[in-house]
């Protein structure tokens, strides 16, 4: 093998090397059953999935992506059986359209950038607080505790527990 064949084959290792480790922790979580069927357009039980009565201080994040979706700051109990909140942390992280599966005439909430479906949105959340009840599956989200936001890339949503 002459030296420029030899070098060659070194750099591609290298780089093949440097691009499979960057792919390992690049690598998205698996997501359980019950995450598949949620993101696709499915629902959880209610009173049996992990968010719905979590009080915790800290947001919720699309378990795709990481977008910021939700802060605990506008959660509340709904009576549903799902995390129930009044508003988006930002409004383009949500896309919305109309869902009229079942005969019924909801509207569905989904993640702007990993387009997960998230849950619906209705008109009977507190009226102080806009009248809005975006109920979301708690297999969509991650939460994230004020705690760690910071180190976990989320610093900028702090603002939302200062008083």
């Amino acid at each position: 093998m002459t030296p420029i064949i030899r070098i060659s084959a070194v750099i591609c290792t290298l780089i093949i090397g440097i691009a499979m480790s960057a792919n390992a922790t690049d690598k998205k979580p698996e997501l359980t059953p019950m995450q598949q069927h949620v993101i696709k357009g499915g629902t959880e039980p209610a009173f049996k999935n992990e968010y719905w009565d979590n009080h915790a201080e800290g947001i919720y994040v699309d378990i795709q992506s990481g977008e910021a979706l939700f802060s605990s700051t506008d959660k509340f109990d709904s009576g549903t059986g799902w995390p129930s909140f009044t508003k988006p942390i930002e409004k383009q992280n949500i896309a919305t359209s109309v869902d009229t599966l079942f005969g019924l005439n909801r509207t569905e909430v989904k993640s702007s950038g990993a387009d997960t479906h998230l849950g619906h949105v209705f008109n009977d959340g507190p009226p102080e607080k806009g009248g809005h009840r975006y109920c979301i599956n708690s297999a969509a989200v991650r939460f994230v505790p004020k705690a760690e936001m910071q180190a976990k890339g989320y610093g900028e949503y702090l603002y939302l527990f200062e008083k």
